[in-house]
C-alpha cells in the first residue's frame, strides 16, 4: 500500500508564491508517475501537473501558464509543487497522486493512489 501525504496549503495574498509537497510512503517502488489535481468549491477535479518516475519528463494544465514549477527529490518519493504569481481562481484543494504504470496522463481515473488534500487559499 502507498500512502500519499500533501503539505504547503495555507491562505496566500494574490500574487505570492507556495511550495507544495507530497511524501509516498509504504510500498513505494511501483510508483511511476505522480501528479497534481485540484479541486476547486462547486467544481470537478481539474489536472494541474504531472511528473514521471525518472523526473525526466513533465505536463502542466494549460492554465498554469508558466507559474507552476513540479519537481521531485533525488530518492524520488517526494514531489514539490511550486506555485508562483498565484491568483484567487487557483484556491482549491490540492491533491497529489501516483499511480504504477507509465503513461503521463492527465486523468483522475488513471491514478490508483491518493492523498487527502491540502488547501490552497488565495485572496484578491
Amino acid at each position: 500500500q502507498v500512502h500519499l501525504v500533501e503539505f504547503g496549503g495555507g491562505l496566500v495574498q494574490s500574487g505570492d508564491s507556495l511550495r507544495l509537497s507530497c511524501t509516498a510512503s509504504g510500498h513505494t517502488r511501483p510508483i511511476q508517475d505522480m501528479a497534481w489535481f485540484r479541486q476547486a468549491p462547486g467544481k470537478g477535479r481539474e489536472f494541474v501537473a504531472l511528473i514521471s518516475w525518472s523526473g525526466s519528463s513533465t505536463e502542466y494544465s494549460p492554465f498554469v501558464g508558466g507559474r507552476f514549477t513540479i519537481s521531485k527529490d533525488a530518492a524520488k518519493t517526494t514531489t514539490f509543487l511550486q506555485m508562483d504569481s498565484l491568483k484567487p481562481e487557483d484556491t482549491a484543494l490540492y491533491s497529489c497522486a501516483a499511480n504504477d504504470y507509465y503513461k503521463l496522463s492527465s486523468r483522475a481515473s488513471d491514478y490508483r493512489w491518493w492523498g487527502q488534500g491540502t488547501q490552497v487559499t488565495v485572496s484578491s
